[in-house]
């Protein structure tokens, strides 16, 4: 297993993400515990010494887990991390209930690794607000040894990342970002990791494979990464496309079967990150997959001068295209639930003053009318 160094510590550079373990019958709430432990405990007995949970994962029985299964293990010898659950907003003024909560539910007098989870659009403005007085807890707790290092989760953009930092930054230890290949271009991915590189801050990754994604390319994706690497997986490229960026620390994987387990420590059993070249390779490849799934939105505006409802029309192409592209998520429902409810898709009244005016003819009516109907907004 590779290691790498954070402060003066030692962290497998692929920690095990307890998001996705298995579970009976398709119910996410209902993990398979004999499955699930087999997973822990391969993956401890094999380097791993960073787990991830969080108060939400499995209908709130990540955590459970976490501790059933971890507990038995000396609490020196792995570093677990687990979240304050801001993406719902009524928990703000929970942190101390739910904080001890947490460290019941995992059975552990400390967390190695805490986090301000998922800061994004529909939350700065309560995580950054005093009368809730989150970051005075967790910083109490930190004084207790009960907080070892503090971070923070970020689904949102860079704006908001910046907010964040701007209000926080001088507090946080590390910053966990959605980054792979397909989404280095299409979610601004290279701006957020600059953004946090030049925080001096080193850089978690979730979802390296996109929840599984990425592990299925096209078949001529396929044979393009095997012309460069005949020998390396195509789950293989993800994770060395990662060991190729600076800064980032720790990867995150999600496995959910005791075979993905076995494969991704292997692949982490050595460094061989991508090449200039294969970077930019693979990076272009994913940029001509995305392109063939969205709209071909250039952003130039032209549509919402003629929209009578004044509605963010190529951001709302844009989140169409992420939720299209990848075969739907939490990303823009998440995005779209943060806006004002007359600037929802929803919103539209088909007058197609917009497209009249579209330099890519887009049928942005229809556009609008599909994305509603896919998120229900």
């Amino acid at each position: 297993m590779i290691y790498r160094d954070f402060q003066n510590i030692k962290l497998s550079g692929l920690g095990l993400g307890m998001m996705r373990l298995p579970v009976i019958g398709g119910d996410d709430g209902a993990i398979d515990e004999a499955a699930a432990a087999e997973i822990i405990d391969y993956a401890y007995k094999n380097g791993v010494n960073y787990f991830d949970t969080a108060w939400g994962y499995h209908n709130g029985n990540s955590e459970l887990a976490a501790g059933k299964y971890l507990s038995k293990y000396p609490r020196d010898t792995y570093y677990l991390a687990s979240k304050f659950p801001g993406y719902d907003n009524s928990n703000m003024p929970k942190v101390k209930e739910i904080f001890e909560k947490q460290l019941e539910k995992c059975h552990t007098p400390y967390f190695d690794f805490y986090l301000f989870h998922n800061v994004y659009e529909g939350n700065i403005d309560d995580y950054l607000n005093p009368r809730f007085g989150i970051l005075d807890y967790l910083l109490e707790q930190k004084e207790k040894g009960r907080i070892r290092h503090l971070g923070f989760s970020a689904h949102g953009s860079t704006e908001v990342i910046k907010r964040f930092l701007d209000a926080y930054g001088k507090h946080m230890e590390f910053c966990q970002l959605q980054v792979n290949y397909m989404d280095w271009h299409f979610q601004n991915a290279e701006e957020k990791v600059e953004l946090i590189r030049n925080a001096g801050l080193p850089v978690w990754v979730m979802e390296p494979l996109r929840g599984g994604k990425l592990a299925k390319a096209a078949d001529d994706v396929r044979e393009k990464l095997k012309e460069m690497r005949p020998d390396e997986s195509v789950p293989a490229w993800a994770f060395r496309f990662l060991q190729a960026i600076p800064g980032v620390t720790m990867v995150l994987s999600g496995m959910s079967d005791l075979e993905q387990v076995k494969a991704n420590i292997a692949t982490w059993q050595e460094d061989k990150p991508l090449s200039g070249e294969e970077f930019e390779r693979i990076a272009a490849f994913a940029d001509e997959e995305t392109r063939k799934g969205g709209l071909p939105c250039t952003a130039c505006h032209y549509c919402t001068s003629h929209c009578p409802k004044d509605l963010p029309i190529p951001e709302l192409v844009a989140l169409y295209n992420e939720h299209k592209i990848t075969g739907g998520g939490f990303i823009a429902p998440m995005a779209v639930s943060s806006m004002p409810a007359e600037k929802r898709p929803a919103s539209c009244v088909g007058c197609r003053s917009c497209e009249k005016v579209c330099p890519q003819q887009i049928k942005i009516s229809e556009m609008m009318k599909e994305f509603s109907s896919m998120i229900g907004m």
